[in-house]
């Protein structure tokens, strides 16, 4: 069995379907019986076998769907995609406050990693906007809230399957806007692709580098929800449906599938930086790297973010997700240097301050993370 990083293979003891938290309940009990690791798998999109094992493999798919949706909040099984989320609530004008940028993953996956977004420098991570779970721990099935097992909540949310598996979801939900703007603004290094990520006002902000023939070239994309100006600088814009907008990643998906791109191995590499001292890792980086060391579908994120109360995530105060997302295509490095550039990355990173994001985390031997 493999996961989207296609770099980690495992081969499952057993492979168990629940269909709700008894039965989670249950193969917990028998991994543990059998002392076997059980590892939930949502969509398999983890990068370095966190959703691979060598003992039970829960697919957590079957724990699908969305229910008693209100303008604050809606249930949402653990194995839901975000895409199944929206399908739920947009027709209410309701959504999550964060996405992630590709909606097929699940709800229990991201939350478990705490889950990053476009809006994730007004709202925090998505594990900041869950109200309630529904968690096996110990073969039983517990609630926990911020009011209700506290410290069972705050060790689930953001803690990769290390304290329980998440089986229900009670999301915060906000009005969503019908359409968006997405305004496009150069920046010409990156100290100044963070200062503007600071300062501007938009709903949702990404920043990007992209190789050039000059180098590396820098961009932010700031969506604006309502009405506000344009923000100055802007040498392009967008406007799109919210929906088209949230899933603005499928298209090029299936282009990736169709040229085989999406089943090549993807070394990724995500860090959280400093705010204060990203732009210097950043560039550092990337003066050592060449279109060939990123692969042909290869990205490059820059996102400053706002991280509340998840204890779990291991992130220095006003953090910098700094994200190299390589694929090893054909005639591009071999996965094994892509992988040796990532670990340069990580030491370089944590000389900085920074800490490693697990979500896309190279591989350093078995894990019991969810994939996503």
């Amino acid at each position: 069995m493999r996961d989207f990083g296609g770099i980690v293979e495992r081969a499952p003891a057993r492979v168990v379907r629940p269909a709700g938290a008894d039965e989670v309940a249950e193969a917990l009990r028998e991994a543990r019986a059998r002392r076997l690791e059980a590892v939930p798998r949502g969509c398999g999109h983890s990068t370095s076998g966190q959703s691979l094992t060598s003992g039970i493999c829960l697919d957590m798919r079957g724990l699908a769907g969305v229910r008693d949706v209100s303008p604050g909040h809606a249930v949402a099984g653990a194995g839901t995609t975000w895409r199944e989320v929206l399908a739920a609530t947009l027709p209410l004008g309701l959504a999550p406050p964060v996405l992630t940028d590709f909606l097929d993953v699940t709800v229990g996956g991201t939350v478990s990693a705490a889950g990053v977004g476009g809006t994730s420098h007004l709202h925090g991570t998505q594990a900041d906007n869950v109200v309630a779970l529904d968690v096996v721990r110990d073969g039983r099935v517990l609630a926990c809230s911020p009011s209700v097992r506290p410290e069972l909540f705050d060790a689930v949310r953001g803690g990769l399957g290390r304290h329980g598996v998440i089986t229900t979801a009670t999301l915060r939900l906000v009005p969503a806007p019908e359409r968006i703007l997405t305004c496009t603004i150069p920046c010409p290094d990156a100290a100044a692709l963070l200062r503007l990520q600071g300062g501007i006002a938009a709903d949702d902000v990404s920043g990007q580098a992209k190789p050039s023939p000059d180098g590396w070239r820098y961009e932010l994309k700031a969506t604006l929800y309502g009405d506000g100006p344009v923000p100055p600088g802007t040498t392009e814009t967008e406007e799109a449906p919210f929906l088209a907008f949230a899933d603005r990643m499928r298209p090029d998906v299936e282009e990736l599938v169709a040229l085989g791109e999406w089943a090549r191995p993807h070394p990724w590499v995500m860090v959280f930086l400093p705010r204060d001292r990203a732009a210097g890792v950043i560039e550092a980086t990337l003066e050592e790297m060449t279109p060939r060391d990123l692969g042909f579908s290869g990205v490059v994120l820059v996102k400053a973010l706002r991280v509340g109360h998840v204890p779990m995530l291991a992130a220095p105060p006003e953090p910098v997700l700094f994200s190299v997302l390589k694929t090893a295509s054909p005639g591009c490095a071999p996965v094994a240097e892509m992988l040796a550039a990532d670990r340069v990355l990580l030491d370089r990173a944590r000389a900085a301050g920074g800490t490693a994001y697990r979500v896309g985390a190279i591989p350093d031997g078995p894990s019991t993370a969810p994939g996503r």
